[in-house]
């Protein structure tokens, strides 16, 4: 299985939400560490972006953490043709969109599951399906890799 994650996902690994948040986010991550894994460059922007405005992390300690997270997974870029399917799904779907964006990139990987908490469990675009690690009743797709 190949597997995206959202901007949350990593953010909360980052110790940023609590520690319920980061456990269950390591856990998760550990998990599907062996598996083929991919980054939007829209979320390592974004987890810069939280980790210095809002959690307040000096800019090299949040550029290290992104350096990380280039080093464990596949990055896909934002190319003008990945752009224009986001900004299609944006129009089709309500989609805010950089969160289009990280949906069209997992698509162009191939990716199976997008792990988000924040855009809407079991929805599916382009054979992508996004999956909430943190919802009552897990998906299917990501059952196994959350459950204790």
């Amino acid at each position: 299985m190949k597997i995206g994650f959202d901007t949350d996902i990593l953010i909360y690994a980052q110790g940023i939400n609590g520690p319920f948040r980061r456990k269950a986010a390591s856990i998760l991550i550990g998990r599907v560490a062996a598996m083929d894994t991919v980054i939007a460059v829209q979320v390592l922007g974004e987890v810069f972006n939280v980790l210095v405005r809002k959690a307040r992390w000096a800019p090299s300690d949040a550029k290290a953490a992104v350096e990380y997270w280039q080093s464990v997974s596949s990055s896909v870029a934002t190319t003008p043709e990945l752009m224009t399917a986001a900004v299609s799904l944006a129009a089709r779907s309500r989609l805010f969109i950089w969160d289009a964006v990280i949906l069209a990139a997992a698509a162009q990987a191939k990716c199976n599951v997008l792990i988000s908490e924040d855009l809407q469990d079991g929805f599916v675009w382009q054979g992508v399906t996004v999956c909430n690690p943190f919802a009552s009743t897990p998906h299917p797709l990501i059952a196994g890799l959350v459950s204790p």
